[in-house]
């Protein structure tokens, strides 16, 4: 059985993108994540995406920090699957947020 291709989005440094997971649910499309840099900020997810991601309690997600209140408060632009996960994990990329 050959190993399937599985392409994973990578969070981009130059769009000030970081790995995160989400610790509690909030409501209203709002939730707080512990980031891969240490802090836990209040993300929300943003109009255009709310009918497209379903995010819930211990989910894997990319978020881009606002310009202002950047340390607090953040967009989530990216959800992974299972499998994205495992692979991310394979490739050492949570090793740091795990």
């Amino acid at each position: 059985m050959e190993e399937q291709q599985i392409r994973v989005r990578i969070p981009n440094k130059e769009e000030n993108e970081i790995l995160a997971i989400v610790e509690q649910m909030l409501g209203a499309s709002r939730m707080r994540v512990r980031c891969m840099d240490g802090k836990v900020r209040l993300a929300r997810i943003p109009g255009r995406l709310k009918r497209k991601i379903w995010v819930k309690e211990g989910d894997i997600v990319i978020i881009k920090p606002w310009e202002v209140q950047g340390d607090e408060k953040c967009d989530i632009i990216w959800r992974y699957t299972k499998t994205q996960v495992e692979w991310l994990k394979r490739k050492g990329y949570l090793d740091e947020l795990l």
